[in-house]
């Protein structure tokens, strides 16, 4: 019978259709810049089916005393690279995650030369040999090429090679562009090398911005530790999956794309001893924290695991288990005690969708989502129908829409 009830979960998960979280976005209601002060976006609240707005500035008030906020530390990196052929034709590389070496922070330490995985505008024109610039570091002059190493499905693997000793972290600081949203519909500006990145961004590794965070300041969070609610961070480095959007008739035939997760020893002791609220900045987060519930039930059937931590896609609708959330935290941090490691890396491809049952988070901030996309329906799984309430009053309203737009607090 248990068996019987997850299949039927996780046909019932695979069938949803992409029609069902469709809905009409005017353009004119697309944030093609943010607001000039990031707190003064506006806040639309959603508590057990009621709707009201204020401004983000007030959301220490408004949150609840007691409240664990998890946020994504990640920092977007200047992964578009541009080159001119001899021909005079423009190549963009869009740099997606490291190949060799596969870890970010080394490829980010790496000096002399790297090889990563990438999307390439304009690949028609570049078969073969090597594009080359010269770029300006702390006024020394340095010669840059990328020659294209295999062809993996529709990406590329890119051999990147450099002189002058210095590392990948300064040619792509010095050489790259901030990747904004392809929906803006325009040039990325010297604004958003500061507007696309969260206060509170550290570790390099993503290629789109963890949004909901994009509203912090530092007066705002110095007033949240004032109230008392505590916080911790987790880093997801956030990949160009998140704008691809779903094309098939229902969510059984998408793939979700895979992105990579490190959380500390010392984040999940404070997760695992906190028994008020948890709320998750942004849908990154919330991804991350739930994976963690799953993680956990793996160590409880494989306390030695032979391969690296993975939550596929489907795996939450095809497993039940009534472990705790706290007893599957312990067994991370156990795992980790028991082989000295402050640090947890993982990988997942998990998809949240209606009928997810949620087994960290009791709420969330976001932006408003595109139709269609994975990001709704993960809201979807939290509000139920009412996301086309909520969605209908921001319309409705002058709410501003995706990654520049206002933000939504949802609390249960």
């Amino acid at each position: 019978m248990k068996n019987n009830f997850r299949e039927n979960i996780g046909q019932a998960a695979r069938s949803v259709k992409s029609e069902d979280f469709d809905y009409d976005l005017p353009e004119g209601k697309i944030a093609k810049y943010p607001v000039p002060c990031r707190d003064e976006s506006k806040l639309l609240v959603w508590e057990n089916g009621e709707v009201s707005q204020s401004l983000f500035k007030h959301i220490p008030a408004i949150l609840p005393t007691g409240a664990f906020l998890v946020f994504n530390n990640t920092k977007v990196v200047r992964a578009r690279l541009f080159f001119l052929k001899e021909t005079g034709a423009r190549i963009e590389i869009f740099c997606l995650e490291p190949f060799l070496p596969a870890d970010y922070q080394l490829s980010f330490r790496q000096a002399g030369s790297v090889e990563w995985k990438c999307m390439v505008g304009n690949a028609r024109k570049w078969k073969s040999g090597k594009l080359t610039q010269t770029i300006r570091i702390d006024n020394s002059e340095v010669f840059l090429s990328a020659e294209i190493v295999k062809k993996e499905k529709e990406d590329f693997i890119i051999r990147f090679e450099w002189g002058g000793g210095f590392t990948f972290s300064e040619v792509i600081e010095n050489a790259g562009a901030i990747p904004i949203p392809p929906y803006l519909k325009r040039k990325s500006e010297e604004t958003d090398n500061t507007r696309y990145q969260t206060v509170y961004a550290r570790d390099k590794g993503s290629v789109a911005a963890p949004t909901a965070g994009l509203h912090f300041t530092q007066q705002v969070l110095g007033q949240l530790k004032q109230k008392g609610i505590k916080s911790g961070e987790l880093t997801l480095h956030v990949g160009a999956g998140t704008f691809h959007p779903v094309k098939s008739e229902t969510i059984g035939g998408h793939t979700m794309h895979n992105e990579s997760v490190a959380v500390s020893l010392e984040f999940l002791k404070k997760l695992a001893s906190h028994r008020e609220k948890v709320i998750a900045i942004g849908t990154t987060s919330i991804r991350s924290l739930e994976s963690l519930y799953w993680l956990g039930v793996q160590l409880m059937e494989n306390p030695v695991p032979d391969k690296a931590f993975h939550v596929s896609q489907w795996e939450p609708y095809e497993k039940r288990h009534k472990l705790t959330p706290q007893n599957a935290l312990a067994l991370i941090t156990g795992y980790m005690e028991k082989n000295n490691l402050k640090e947890f890396g993982f990988s997942t491809q998990l998809i949240i969708v209606p009928g997810y049952e949620f087994k960290i988070i009791d709420g969330m901030l976001t932006n408003f989502h595109q139709p269609r996309s994975t990001l709704l329906m993960l809201i979807t799984a939290f509000l139920g129908n009412d996301w086309q309430k909520v969605y209908r009053y921001a319309l409705e309203n002058n709410f501003r829409f995706l990654s520049y737009g206002d933000s939504n607090l949802y609390l249960k």
